[in-house]
């Protein structure tokens, strides 16, 4: 099997427009979580949610293309950029686009779970209102897989695109199913990742209505509360996160940084209910993942936990890694990227994953803010504060609705 790594990442989240400053948010503990002003959420249960802020995507795209798109797919080719510039395989300038020879037989795969879902209600609000006409590209806008076709259009990328869909794990699959790409020689080369724009009434009032959102719209930054007692619900976010995923004597031979490498990739499904989760699925998953790599559960160092802040959620997740894990639970680091960011949806696996190998490369894991009072069902090693050690094998942890669930075994690059 060919070896696989990460040699570019991109990001746009509530915490930031690019990685960087997302990293920077999350290790100074900084929540990107505020009231809505999106919409007017009045008479919603939750009101709160982490919006991008400032985010300007024409320095990305032609204007007559930002009036064509989503906003979800407008956010995915932020990232996705970002990652191909930081890879070294373009050269990203407003108007032109110089790219590297690597990517015209490229891959392109992006995950979403809502896709155009704003762009539609912003749509059908109007037409039904103002008797405005309804757009021409409205349902290419809108439709998931059109995220990765535009990545491929302004990139000159005539390989494999596709758009994957399968909730809250659809980032993290998109990754997985790269990884198995370029590992079984389909390609050298995959920009994966997801995205999700879920901020309007429709979404917020849906996700609400099914008990799953904070209704801690006094406290804005303390509202996303993984592992705590006193946790109530996820709070919805928006953002996209892409990473470049490179056969390692592609890169080596571009002589581009390595962040980290991918060894492994688990899924299941529950087969359970529709929104609960199932601690027996979750931990098959992550035992599949960490047999993909042909690893032992010693060898983990630390898991970024899917940790939404649900009663629910958290604790299945708990006991799905005591499960895999045993007593060894007691040792592994544990953190949670939605204390600060809220929930991305389709985009949080992928942003996970992100920050998950910018842990391994620079030696830090990121805290979970906001656990003043410990819930003893979730009794994990958690972090809350940075933690600045060698990492030499972490997971990533993504489960949706309807019991999907995806694990990526990420690892330090070692020649």
């Amino acid at each position: 099997m060919r070896r696989v790594v990460i040699s570019g990442l991109g990001a746009v989240t509530p915490a930031g427009n690019d990685i960087r400053s997302t990293w920077d948010s999350l290790i100074s503990g900084t929540s990107g979580i505020s009231a809505i002003s999106r919409f007017d959420p009045f008479g919603l249960p939750s009101q709160v949610a982490g919006e991008l802020k400032q985010f300007t995507p024409e320095e990305f795209i032609p204007l007559k293309d930002i009036r064509r798109l989503d906003p979800f797919v407008q956010y995915a080719a932020a990232a996705a950029l970002m990652a191909c510039e930081d890879s070294g395989l373009i050269s990203l300038d407003p108007s032109f686009i110089t790219h590297h020879v690597a990517l015209d037989s490229a891959g392109v795969i992006v995950g979403s779970s809502r896709g155009g879902i704003s762009s539609m209600e912003s749509a059908l609000s109007k037409h039904s209102t103002d008797k405005r006409p309804i757009s021409a590209y409205l349902m290419s806008s809108s439709t998931i897989s059109m995220a990765a076709s535009y990545i491929a259009m302004r990139l000159g990328i005539k390989g494999p695109s596709l758009g994957i869909s399968t909730a809250c794990a659809s980032g993290t699959h998109a990754i997985g199913e790269a990884f198995n790409m370029i590992r079984s020689g389909r390609t050298d080369l995959v920009i994966a990742g997801g995205a999700d724009a879920p901020l309007c009434r429709l979404a917020v009032g849906g996700y609400g209505s099914s008990g799953s959102l904070s209704h801690r719209n006094d406290e804005p930054e303390k509202a996303s509360r993984p592992f705590d007692a006193d946790r109530d619900g996820f709070v919805i976010s928006e953002g996209a996160g892409v990473l470049v995923l490179e056969e390692l004597e592609n890169a080596l031979k571009r002589d581009t940084d390595i962040y980290a490498e991918i060894i492994g990739y688990g899924i299941s499904t529950d087969a359970y209910h529709q929104t609960r989760p199932d601690s027996k699925g979750e931990a098959i998953a992550i035992s599949n993942a960490l047999k993909d790599a042909a690893i032992d559960v010693h060898n983990v160092d630390y898991i970024n936990a899917h940790a939404t802040s649900t009663p629910l959620g958290d604790t299945a997740e708990s006991k799905a890694i005591r499960n895999v894990f045993g007593n060894l639970t007691d040792e592994i680091y544990v953190s949670s990227c939605k204390s600060l960011l809220g929930h991305m949806l389709g985009a949080a696996g992928a942003v996970e994953a992100a920050i998950t190998s910018l842990s391994i490369h620079a030696g830090t894991i990121t805290p979970t803010i906001n656990l003043d009072n410990p819930d003893p069902e979730c009794d994990l090693h958690i972090t809350t504060q940075p933690v600045h050690r060698e990492i030499t094998t972490a997971i990533s942890n993504s489960f949706g609705f309807g019991g999907v669930n995806a694990v990526i075994v990420l690892k330090k690059y070692m020649r």
